[in-house]
């Protein structure tokens, strides 16, 4: 049997990017050591998500870049720890930054920066650079080759982010995430992984962090196995609230076997009648004014 041991950081962040370095690196240790295949960060780790009540022009000031020290010391420490890690930040970008989300494979390799896509324009996140498409690639753990995609907190609202991933090839999504999460948006995350059959892994903030409770969560998206009757909970993992590493055991080969006989993902998709879905503008009473394309 092939198990990918996920952990999720669901911790608190300091007051500046040197103490939120040093901390992580500290439960990325704690991760490895508790056997960890892959640990996740919640969003916006660099700066602990800390843009709310803030004028922008200062909270802009938090942005670094890919290539800064920061970033560069858990790519470092994946190579160490022998250890993938999604490490995520505001990312100093053009005019405007970027929540973004680095993903280092256990040989230090950056094997991808994705920016979170869905921006909350709705309010702060107006004022961030919005990411232009999802990524997918191949890690290389210790059980085995995984197909790994991310996306970031909001964008779980809008079933075409998983659906790409899933298109794309990915067997596990990575979700950083900054905000309570409750049953609707927990039920999200488990439709995301039924109707794509793959697993869907997110990291939220602990309690003590404004606007979050924890309930760190993993879906394998395994919805039926040959020897029950009726349909099973896909939840393996749903964290307390409490700050802590919490680590979901993803069954590869369950995962795989059954994607490869069960009936949804794309398998009887009719994507020549989704033309509505790709129109930039839709004509219709409940789409809202401000609506951003």
């Amino acid at each position: 049997m092939s198990v990918l041991n996920i952990a999720l950081l669901q911790i608190a962040p300091y007051k500046n990017l040197k103490e939120n370095l040093e901390k992580g690196i500290m439960y990325c240790k704690k991760a490895k050591e508790n056997g960890a295949d892959i640990a996740l960060f919640p969003e916006m780790w660099s700066n602990g998500y800390n843009i709310y009540n803030r004028p922008v022009d200062e909270w802009k000031k938090d942005a670094i870049s890919i290539d800064s020290d920061f970033i560069s010391s858990f790519g470092r420490l994946a190579k160490q720890l022998d250890m993938a890690i999604g490490i995520t930040f505001l990312e100093k970008y053009e005019d405007s930054p970027r929540n973004s989300l680095a993903l280092f494979d256990r040989y230090g390799e950056l094997k991808f920066v994705y920016a979170k896509v869905h921006t909350c324009d709705f309010d702060v996140e107006r004022n961030l650079t919005p990411g232009e498409n999802f990524y997918v690639t191949t890690l290389d753990t210790p059980c085995g080759k995984i197909k790994t995609g991310a996306m970031i907190c909001y964008d779980r609202e809008f079933p075409e982010s998983a659906r790409i991933l899933m298109l794309k090839g990915a067997e596990l999504i990575l979700v950083p995430n900054a905000c309570p999460m409750e049953i609707n948006r927990l039920s999200q995350l488990r439709a995301r992984a039924f109707e794509n059959m793959l697993a869907v892994a997110t990291c939220n903030y602990p309690e003590t962090v404004p606007d979050c409770n924890g309930n760190s969560s993993v879906f394998d998206g395994v919805a039926y196995l040959p020897d029950e009757s009726g349909s099973r909970d896909t939840c393996i993992l749903q964290a307390g609230e409490e700050e802590g590493i919490y680590i979901a055991k993803l069954d590869l080969d369950q995962l795989r076997e059954y994607r490869e006989h069960e009936t949804f993902g794309n398998a009887y998709r009719h994507p020549k009648k989704y033309k509505l879905l790709t129109e930039s503008k839709i004509d219709e009473p409940f789409i809202r004014s401000d609506y951003r394309e």
